[in-house]
C-alpha cells in the first residue's frame, strides 16, 4: 500500500502547486478522496486560503467519501476560524484513513489536527513525501520558522554576470523563452520586489503576463527611500487594479505632498526607519510578513541583491544566463560584498538546470 499512498500523493501534491502564489496568507494544500483505489474526489486551496482543499474534495465526493481514504498534502487543521476545522469534516464525512504528507510547523496547532482524527478512530499515517510537502511550501514555513517570508533572488545575466551595458540597456540579454519563464516565477509568488533604481530605469509592471492569471492577489513592491518614484509610472498608474507597496524613509525629508498623491493613485506607502545602508530590510519583511505575504521574488539591480546577500536574506536564486559577454564597464548583477578571502564565499547547491533556447537557468540553493 506504500506505493499507492505515494502515488495519491504526488496527486494531492501536485493540486497544491497549482494554488501556489494564490492562497497567502494561508498555505497551499491538495487533498485527494480514494476508494477502493480509485481518486473518487480531489481539492485544493483556493484564492485567498478559502475554502480549503478538504472541504472542496469532500463537496465534491459528497456520500462517496463515507470509508474513503483522504491523502492531504498538509496536516488537516483542528482550529475553528472563518470555518469549522478540517479535521472534523474529514471525521463527519466517514472518512475512515487519512495520510498526511507534513504536519503544520506552528507551534500552536501542529499535532492538533491529527491527534483529533486519531481519537476519533481515524487511521493516520504520516510523513508521505515530507520533503515534497515542506519545499512546495516552503514560504509558509518560512513565516512560521524564521518570522519573515521565503526570499527568492531572480537574475539574468550575461556569462560574464552582467545585467546591462554602462548605458542601462538590457533589453533583452536573455530571450523570449526565458523571460516568459519569468513570468511564471511571478505566478508562484505572492509578491514581487525592486528597488527605486529598477523601478526608475526600467518604468516595469512586475505584473504576471500569463494568460487567465488574476493579478489581484500578487503584490508588487518598491523600496524607495528618496521617493523617486514617478506618479507617471506604470507602477502607479495601474495600483488601483494590483496593489502597490512603497517603502520609504521615516525622516522628515519625505515629501508629504507626494505621499498624498501617490495614495489618492491607490499606492500603500510605508515609512521605514532609513540608514546610510539604505531601507531597514528587516523592519520591511516584518511588515510584509504581518501582511501575510509568505513568498518575495526580487527583481532588482545589484545594489539590493548584494544587501539581500550580505544580511543573509536570500533562500533561492534562479541565475539566468544568455550566451553573451558585454565586459567590465557593464553593471553588475551583484555590487560589492566585501569579501576579503575565497573561503566566504556565499557558495551553493544546484538544485536542477533548464535550457530555455540558448539561454540556461541555475536553481540555487544556499548550503547551511
Amino acid at each position: 500500500m506504500v506505493d499507492r499512498d505515494h502515488d495519491f500523493m504526488k496527486v494531492a501534491l501536485s493540486l497544491a502547486n497549482r494554488g501556489i502564489g494564490n492562497t497567502w496568507p494561508n498555505p497551499s494544500v491538495g487533498c485527494v478522496i480514494v476508494k477502493n483505489n480509485i481518486i473518487i474526489s480531489r481539492g485544493w486551496t483556493q484564492p485567498g486560503g478559502r475554502p480549503h482543499a478538504e472541504v472542496e474534495a469532500l463537496m465534491r465526493a459528497g456520500c462517496r467519501s463515507d470509508g474513503a481514504t483522504a491523502y492531504v498534502s498538509l496536516e488537516p487543521c483542528s482550529h475553528f476560524g472563518e470555518t469549522p476545522p478540517c479535521s472534523q469534516a474529514l471525521v463527519k464525512a466517514g472518512i475512515k484513513r487519512v495520510v498526511v504528507s507534513s504536519r503544520d510547523r506552528d507551534k500552536r496547532v501542529s499535532g492538533s489536527g491529527i491527534k483529533f482524527l486519531k481519537n476519533s478512530g481515524v487511521k493516520v499515517i504520516e510523513n508521505v513525501l515530507i520533503d515534497e510537502s515542506e519545499f512546495l511550501n516552503v514560504g509558509f514555513f518560512s513565516k512560521i520558522i524564521k518570522g519573515r517570508p521565503n526570499l527568492t533572488l531572480k537574475l539574468a545575466t550575461s556569462l560574464d554576470g552582467k545585467i546591462a551595458t554602462k548605458t542601462g540597456d538590457s533589453k533583452w540579454i536573455t530571450g523570449t523563452i526565458a523571460r516568459r519563464y519569468g513570468h511564471f516565477l511571478r505566478m508562484k509568488h505572492d509578491a514581487v520586489l525592486v528597488g527605486s533604481g529598477t523601478a526608475l530605469i526600467d518604468n516595469p509592471l512586475l505584473t504576471c503576463r500569463i494568460n487567465g492569471i488574476n493579478n489581484k492577489r500578487r503584490t508588487r513592491i518598491i523600496l524607495d527611500g528618496q521617493l523617486r518614484l514617478s506618479l507617471d509610472s506604470q507602477l502607479v498608474q495601474t495600483a488601483m487594479d494590483t496593489p502597490v507597496i512603497l517603502f520609504t524613509n521615516d525622516t522628515n525629508k519625505t515629501d508629504p505632498k507626494k505621499i498624498d498623491e501617490l495614495l489618492k493613485k491607490g499606492v500603500t506607502v510605508i515609512k521605514s526607519p532609513y540608514s546610510v545602508e539604505g531601507i531597514d530590510l528587516e523592519y520591511v519583511l516584518a511588515r510584509l510578513t504581518k501582511i501575510g505575504i509568505t513568498r518575495v521574488l526580487i527583481e532588482s539591480g545589484g545594489n539590493l541583491a548584494s544587501s539581500c546577500l550580505k544580511a543573509n536574506l536570500i533562500d533561492e536564486i534562479f541565475w539566468f544566463r544568455s550566451p553573451s559577454i558585454i565586459g567590465n564597464d557593464g553593471l553588475p548583477a551583484i555590487h560589492n560584498l566585501g569579501l576579503d578571502s575565497i573561503d566566504k564565499a556565499y557558495r551553493y547547491d544546484k538544485k536542477s538546470s533548464m535550457f530555455f533556447g540558448d539561454d540556461v537557468m541555475d536553481h540555487l540553493l544556499p548550503i547551511n
